[in-house]
């Protein structure tokens, strides 16, 4: 299957399914897809988007953000929501080398799961309903609120953080189209150090960090989100294949 799917317009559209979960089962293909903003999708793009038979939106962005960028068109019978889930603003002035971009990073995606609950339990309750399937997560670039949602999905899904990791990592792909295409349409806008960038390391931070505080990735989702073990379980059994059977 094809992990990364091309647009046009867009430089971070990817299949979230194929990781290895638990008792040999997987994520399963074509049921949740991760992007940069849908807000660029015309023509072509559109068309192409269309064929994916989406049913379910989750754009994670400010609604300043959505104003100015766009959203995903209206396709008929179509589920959208706009889930803003970054409260605090990033402070760009406090990143140095020092600290380093992964450190950063991940202590802004700590902030989100300290501020984004409300939202990201509504997220996770879309995404674990199997008639909202399949459903795209994005935000401006796809990578960071993104990546925080993507992560909580992976790790309830049961795949490993090595695999967790690698998926927020690949959004690498996209940085330097993703800076150009930026840089293009804010031609004023002033770049910090790591902008565009999805350090492998900063993911891992992540994720230990949220396990540090709550046990587990899995516990910070049914502690602090209160999403139901109903909502876990028909997560898991529309979004990962067969369970295999032993012998």
């Amino acid at each position: 299957m094809i992990r990364h799917i091309e647009f046009t317009n867009l430089c971070n559209f990817r299949d979230v399914g194929g990781y290895a979960a638990k008792d040999g089962r997987s994520v399963r293909w074509r049921r949740l897809y991760r992007a940069d903003s849908l807000g660029w999708l015309t023509g072509a793009d559109l068309t192409a988007f269309r064929a994916l038979r989406v049913r379910s939106v989750i754009d994670l962005r400010h609604p300043f953000e959505v104003e100015k960028a766009g959203r995903v068109p209206e396709t008929e019978g179509q589920l959208y929501q706009n889930l803003p889930i970054e409260g605090r603003r990033w402070d760009t002035a406090a990143y140095s080398e020092e600290l380093g971009v992964a450190r950063y990073l991940a202590d802004r995606y700590l902030e989100v799961t300290e501020d984004g609950v409300a939202n990201l339990r509504t997220a996770l309750e879309t995404i674990a309903r199997a008639d909202n399937a399949p459903v795209v997560v994005h935000c401006a670039a796809g990578k960071d609120r993104t990546g925080v949602l993507t992560a909580l999905v992976l790790s309830l899904a049961g795949v490993s953080e090595d695999d967790i990791v690698a998926d927020y990592a690949l959004t690498g792909l996209a940085t330097e189209r993703f800076v150009a295409d930026w840089t293009r349409r804010h031609p004023d806008a002033p770049l910090w150090p790591g902008f565009g960038l999805a350090p492998a390391e900063a993911m891992r931070l992540f994720l230990a960090d949220l396990a540090a505080r709550h046990g587990s990735a899995e516990a910070y989702v049914r502690e602090v989100l209160q999403l139901s073990s109903a909502a876990v379980s028909e997560l898991r059994g529309h979004l990962l294949t067969e369970q295999i059977s032993p012998g």
